[in-house]
């Protein structure tokens, strides 16, 4: 095989190599996936239920929405948000 030959040849492999590079479809990356976070800030559980924060204060104060302090910082479990709204719910079903 002369110079030329073997020079043509990566060439070519070259180009079938930037083809298939271009060609292959590509897998976007998945972003990290977080687990669902067990305590949210008021303002998270304020925006689940769909309402401002001093009424989600107003609702841990009279004690129908549970909430506990970590340090300073009050957190509102995830489930106790969804229990809340499902209170909401049966009661005026019932109603």
């Amino acid at each position: 095989m002369t110079n030329d030959t073997k020079a043509a040849e990566i060439a070519s492999l070259l180009a079938k190599l930037a083809e298939l590079m271009v060609n292959q479809p590509q897998e976007a990356p998945r972003p990290a996936t977080m687990p669902e976070r067990v305590l949210l800030k008021v303002e998270e559980a304020a925006a689940r239920l769909g309402i401002g924060r001093t009424k989600t204060y107003a609702l841990v104060k009279s004690g129908d929405l549970e909430s506990v302090l970590i340090g300073t910082l009050r957190r509102i479990p995830a489930d106790a948000v969804t229990a809340y709204a499902a209170r909401l719910i049966s009661a005026q079903k019932a109603a």
